[in-house]
């Protein structure tokens, strides 16, 4: 929370930003279930940025929408799986690569994720939860297949991930979590 202007009204924005910091602490086990509920309860009270800004001074921030993942790699595999926390983009170059993006357990503070990808000889594996919505409208196919089920642009979701790039001798595959 910018702490610049504490005395400025907190938006909606603001209350959801300070929200997800507390229940990615909690859920971190950073504070107990009765101070997560304290200060839940609090937040959404919270009238200025200086009173959010006093209930998350003591914890993480989350990634911001400008921060970028960059996944640069010739061969191999390279997977992203776990509690990781999802930037608003992903810029993807690899030749020969197999690249794994498992959304299961992701901190996914955004709902659009942009993928970036320049992909040759390689495979791009996402695993993504019910309400994710993948669009590859912005993809430049050559000998590439694309193993997508959801790509209706307005369709409702959770999670839009939106593609773009150029794939040669590629395949992007979309798998659901196993359960």
């Amino acid at each position: 929370m910018p702490n610049d202007l504490p005395e400025m009204r907190a938006s909606h924005e603001d209350r959801d930003r300070a929200l997800d910091v507390l229940r990615v602490a909690g859920g971190d086990g950073r504070l107990s279930a009765e101070e997560l509920d304290t200060r839940v309860e609090s937040a959404l009270k919270a009238r200025t940025l200086g009173e959010l800004a006093r209930l998350t001074a003591d914890l993480p921030d989350l990634p911001g929408a400008g921060d970028v993942l960059v996944i640069s790699q010739d061969g191999g595999s390279y997977v992203k799986d776990g509690r990781w926390p999802v930037p608003a983009r992903i810029d993807l170059r690899t030749k020969l690569c197999r690249v794994t993006l498992d959304l299961t357990d992701a901190l996914i503070t955004s709902n659009v994720l942009r993928i970036d990808a320049e992909m040759e000889h390689g495979r791009l594996v996402i695993v993504g939860a019910p309400g994710t919505v993948i669009d590859t409208d912005g993809l430049e196919l050559t000998y590439s297949k694309l193993k997508v089920r959801s790509t209706a642009p307005d369709a409702p979701a959770r999670l839009r991930i939106e593609l773009t790039g150029t794939l040669r001798h590629a395949k992007v595959i979309e798998r659901r979590p196993r359960r």
